[in-house]
């Protein structure tokens, strides 16, 4: 998965973004059960908007009585102490479960208590007899283990610092191992005491059936185009067509389209991608990451298959692709595209990979065009 809530470490603690404002203030209106799942598509900005459910939650000037038991009505004040203590990292109420993995992306390390190994080391209930591994060469774990969320369990049991309320935030929800989404069931099932719980992701089809049923579902969508394609100008200070080029490459995910520029990708490279390949020429690909490649090029096949079939396309401009190839080597292109990318991550031959990926994509473009379309 990608972490398209990697803007956390780039933003001030009580950032939302702009399209985000109109649903937390549904959310917090419609959001009464004590376990919510909020589920999405990559690079809306599941972490922030969980963020700021746990900030209302415990913010201790919100609309409603001092219980804590009426439904906060409006966002977190940002200015009372819980607010601060957050905006700090150290509100003792609340408890961030993050991957190692993440933890560093996020600019938030292991500090709130919801670091993926928690405590212990991170060991899944045995013992590591290679401490020595576990240190500085072991590479961080993309999991939530057990012992993160026996921490968590733990926590739900002890009385609220602040006397308000306590909440945990398990952020992407779908990392859990089987271990570790059996054991918060059994939280979620009998939950003790004033503890809500936010769990967010983006494959939720990864997730236990059984923990999805405990929670109050939320669905965040992708952004208006215009209002992302604005936010994307002014923040990487583009013009308005370059802003939306970088917007469709996404496929409307704006935090993925600014995360992809600051890795080099402008609105020219993307647009002149499918010619290059047609030509043989590796120059924009070559700059990628493999998963990348693969990711770019599966967007590619998907919009001349679109356009194949008289439809628009979705992450390329019209006229920059080429004549759409035949329909049978677009679904053998795709197959193998599907293969390669649940093993990109492998410590491939990068430089014989990206002639195989460029061979490969000039064959299937330079096949006879289909009826009625102009000639390559």
């Amino acid at each position: 998965m990608q972490a398209d809530e990697g803007g956390a470490s780039e933003a001030a603690p009580d950032t939302l973004w702009p399209w985000l404002h109109a649903p937390l203030a549904q959310a917090l209106q419609q959001l009464h059960s004590h376990a919510v799942l909020l589920h999405g598509p990559q690079g809306v900005g599941q972490f922030e908007f969980s963020l700021a459910l746990a900030r209302a939650w415990l913010c201790e000037q919100p609309a409603g009585d001092d219980a804590g038991s009426a439904p906060v009505l409006k966002p977190a004040c940002g200015q009372c102490v819980s607010c601060k203590l957050m905006n700090a990292g150290s509100h003792p109420d609340f408890h961030l479960v993050l991957p190692e993995a993440l933890q560093g992306s996020l600019g938030l390390g292991g500090s709130e208590g919801g670091a993926d190994d928690g405590a212990d080391g991170g060991n899944d209930g045995g013992s590591d007899k290679s401490g020595e591994k576990s240190g500085k060469s072991r590479k961080p774990s993309q999991e939530i283990k057990v012992d993160a969320i026996r921490a968590v369990v733990q926590f739900s049991q002890s009385t609220a610092s602040r006397g308000r309320a306590k909440v945990v935030m398990v952020h992407p929800v779908e990392r859990m191992n089987m271990v570790a989404a059996n054991t918060l069931l059994k939280t979620l099932e009998e939950p003790p005491g004033r503890v809500r719980f936010v769990l967010s992701g983006s494959a939720l089809e990864q997730l236990l059936p059984t923990v999805r049923s405990r929670c109050q579902a939320w669905r965040l969508s992708l952004p208006d185009a215009d209002v992302a394609a604005d936010w994307l100008a002014r923040q990487l200070k583009l013009s308005p067509e370059d802003a939306r080029v970088l917007l469709a490459a996404a496929g409307g995910q704006a935090l993925n389209a600014r995360d992809r520029f600051a890795q080099g990708l402008d609105a020219r490279s993307w647009m002149s991608l499918p010619r290059e390949l047609q030509q043989g020429q590796a120059g924009t690909l070559s700059q990628w990451p493999l998963p990348w490649m693969v990711e770019s090029l599966q967007k590619l096949c998907h919009d001349l298959a679109r356009t194949a079939v008289g439809a628009q396309p979705r992450y390329f401009p019209a006229d920059c692709l080429p004549p759409p190839p035949e329909m049978s080597r677009l679904q053998q292109w795709s197959q193998e595209l599907s293969r390669l990318a649940r093993h990109a991550d492998h410590p491939w031959n990068l430089p014989l990979k990206v002639e195989t990926l460029v061979l490969q994509a000039r064959a299937v473009m330079r096949v006879k065009a289909v009826r009625g379309s102009p000639q390559a």
